[in-house]
C-alpha cells in the first residue's frame, strides 16, 4: 500500500512543478516552491501542506530553513533525515548564493561591501562569531576565516591567533567582522578595547587593521566609518 500523496497524485492545478513548468519559479508560492523539493508528502498530507506546515512553525516561514536544525526537522511529521538535509542545503545554498553575487563587489575602501558581502554568513548565528577577513597590497580579498565563538555577549579574542593567521596568508590589510545575536550592532565598550588592542599588535607587525565591522539584523556599524578605530577603553 502507497502511503504516501506524491507530486503526480495531485489534482493537475495543485502541482507545484506543472505551475512551476507553464509559468517560471517566481510565480509559486513559498509553500509551493518548498513542495517541489520535498516531492512526496505522508499518508494524510500532500507534499503541499507537509511544506505549509513546516512554513508554520513559530512563524518564521522560510526562515525555519535556517533557524530550525536537523534534530528540529525530525521531529516533524514527514521530515526524515533525507529530506531535513535537503531542507538545510537549500538554506546553505542560498546563504552561498548571496555571497558568491556579491564578491566581485567587495572594496577595502568601502565598508558596506565588505559588511553585506558577510550579512548572511553572520547575521543569524545565535551566539557571536568573530571572522577575520584579509587583503593583499591591492585591497584584494585573500580569504576569511573563523577566529571564536564566543557567549552571546563575548567573544574571546586572541591577537597572536589573528596575526598568525594574517601572516600564513601574507595579508597586509584585515577586517574583524562579528555579530550581535541582539540585531543591534552598537559596538560594547569591549569591542572597542578588542579593536584597539589589534590595531595596536598590527602596527608592530606591519599589518593594517582595515576596519572592525559589527553585523546586526541586516544592518552594521563600521569602526572606521564612525571614527572609532584606535579608541582605548573607556575613552
Amino acid at each position: 500500500m502507497n502511503t504516501h500523496i506524491t507530486m503526480k497524485e495531485m489534482a493537475s492545478s495543485e502541482q507545484p512543478c506543472e505551475k512551476c513548468s507553464r509559468f517560471g519559479a517566481q510565480k509559486l508560492s513559498d509553500a509551493e516552491l518548498l513542495a517541489v523539493i520535498l516531492r512526496v508528502g505522508t499518508k494524510n498530507m500532500s507534499a503541499l501542506q507537509l511544506a505549509q506546515a513546516f512554513l508554520a512553525q513559530k512563524d518564521q516561514g522560510l526562515l525555519n530553513l535556517i533557524y530550525m536544525n536537523q534534530d528540529q526537522m525530525l521531529k516533524l511529521p514527514g521530515i526524515g533525515k533525507v529530506k531535513a538535509a535537503q531542507l538545510k542545503c537549500i538554506a546553505e545554498l542560498a546563504r552561498r548564493i548571496t555571497q558568491t553575487s556579491r564578491e566581485k563587489e567587495v572594496c577595502l575602501s568601502d565598508p558596506a561591501s565588505v559588511a553585506f558581502y558577510y550579512m548572511e554568513n553572520l547575521r543569524h548565528e545565535p551566539r557571536e562569531k568573530l571572522l577575520l577577513a584579509m587583503f593583499d597590497s591591492k585591497s584584494n580579498l585573500l580569504g576569511d576565516t573563523v577566529i571564536s565563538i564566543g557567549t552571546v555577549n563575548n567573544s574571546l579574542v586572541s591577537p597572536r591567533e589573528i596575526f598568525l593567521k594574517a601572516l600564513e596568508y601574507q595579508a597586509v590589510h584585515i577586517v574583524l567582522l562579528h555579530n550581535h545575536p541582539s540585531g543591534d550592532p552598537a559596538p560594547s565598550e569591549a569591542d572597542i578595547h578588542v579593536t584597539y588592542r589589534v590595531m595596536e599588535s598590527g602596527s608592530i607587525l606591519g599589518i593594517a587593521l582595515a576596519d572592525h565591522i559589527i553585523i546586526g539584523d541586516n544592518r552594521y556599524i563600521s569602526f572606521r566609518e564612525n571614527g572609532l578605530l584606535g579608541q582605548r577603553k573607556g575613552t
